[in-house]
């Protein structure tokens, strides 16, 4: 086993961003290399998957195998860097005026890198809590990963009694942020030659009834947004990402793919949003396709479902960050976390981590060292929580 194991924050955010984990590609290098160290600590780790893929989560315990304690939560995927211009290897850390560069310092290997980099020092505090670190998989495609991570947590483990969630807030407190909800819309029509539309069905005008119709609800939503919401935009947006349809000009296409997604605010309810977007296919576009083409069918797939992260009333999660950081506010974000999941498990969660959402997924993503010391000192007073709140 490897006794040159990184040791500062810094070391362990070139080592993991090294690891190439764009979501399409296996976790397990990352998974295996942080496993071995934390084993090599003596801390107890467990992994989970519920998906035939070559990926893993992992959880590890340091302190007591109790109840109660502090979950820091991180994803271990990133975006790919293809089709953009970076200025150096993405997967090279390289730092310049105070930042470091690469794909996954800001969104959100910084965070994890802070956290295992100051585990030997949790683990000669004496925790009376323990500290609890998950690192999930296909966050950026969905969150699809953490369930079973959860999943394992509350069936089979102590529970813990609150989460952070690590990803970039700029180190501010973050207690409400929207849910996505995304779909695969198929359309099969009838194909003819283009001379003759009236023997077939078009499935790429049906799509576009079905675009219209989505661009309708989100026009009415925008102007239903309240005046004082807190979130950029203040209202449940529609987006759709990629329509795929037809085979050659002088047919009429037979099937259309259509990708949409929208993002709810935590007080609006996703299930009804679906449903008028069913009723509308099944009473206005199924109809017409059917006309010339009794076969017709319209299928919607759900790809993710993540959850919004509601504000708590009394948090325990937001309270304790709020006390170690002196923070007296908390904001909403538009961007998705696996919070909402946590949430919905009965875990008070917050969401706090070091870095900018703007860095995010562009080409020359970064992460100032200035956040970087500020996640270091505040996991180090959440450590020293875990030391003197047995009762966490």
């Amino acid at each position: 086993m490897t006794t040159s194991w990184p040791k500062t924050s810094r070391q362990w955010i070139e080592r993991l961003v090294a690891f190439d984990t764009t979501s399409a590609r296996s976790n397990l290098d990352l998974i295996d290399f942080v496993e071995a160290y934390l084993r090599d600590l003596g801390v107890d780790c467990r992994r989970s998957s519920d998906t035939p893929e070559p990926k893993a989560n992992l959880y590890a315990t340091l302190g007591p195998p109790a109840p109660g304690g502090i979950v820091l939560s991180g994803h271990s995927d990133v975006v790919p860097v293809a089709g953009q211009h970076w200025s150096s290897d993405p997967f090279v850390v390289v730092e310049r005026q105070g930042r470091l560069y690469g794909r996954g310092t800001a969104d959100m290997k910084s965070f994890i890198a802070v956290a295992l980099a100051l585990a030997p020092e949790f683990l000669s505090l004496g925790l009376a809590r323990p500290i609890h670190l998950a690192i999930s998989y296909d966050e950026e495609v969905g969150c699809l990963g953490v369930s079973s991570l959860i999943a394992q947590v509350t069936r089979e483990l102590p529970r813990p009694a609150l989460v952070i969630i690590g990803e970039p807030t700029s180190m501010r407190i973050v207690n409400a942020h929207k849910g996505v909800c995304a779909f695969e819309t198929v359309i099969h029509g009838r194909a003819a030659h283009s001379s003759q539309p009236q023997r077939a069905a078009n499935a790429i005008l049906a799509a576009g009834r079905l675009v219209a119709f989505l661009g309708d609800l989100a026009d009415e939503k925008r102007r239903q947004a309240a005046p004082r919401c807190p979130f950029d935009p203040p209202y449940t947006s529609f987006n759709i990402g990629r329509i795929d349809g037809g085979t050659a000009l002088n047919i009429v296409a037979s099937e259309c793919r259509v990708v949409w997604e929208f993002r709810p605010l935590p007080e609006d309810d996703p299930g009804a949003i679906l449903a008028r977007v069913e009723r509308f296919i099944a009473s206005e576009i199924l109809p017409e396709l059917r006309n010339n083409a009794p076969e017709a069918s319209i299928e919607t797939k759900t790809l993710a479902r993540v959850p919004a992260l509601h504000p708590e009333e009394q948090g325990a999660a937001e309270a304790l960050v709020r006390r170690l950081t002196g923070q007296n506010d908390s904001a909403a974000v538009s961007f998705g976390t696996e919070g909402g999941l946590f949430q919905e498990a009965g875990l008070s969660t917050v969401v706090c981590g070091p870095g900018s959402i703007d860095q995010a997924h562009r080409p020359d993503e970064f992460i100032e060292l200035a956040q970087v010391e500020a996640c270091e000192s505040l996991l180090r007073k959440l450590a020293q929580t875990a030391v003197a709140q047995p009762d966490l």
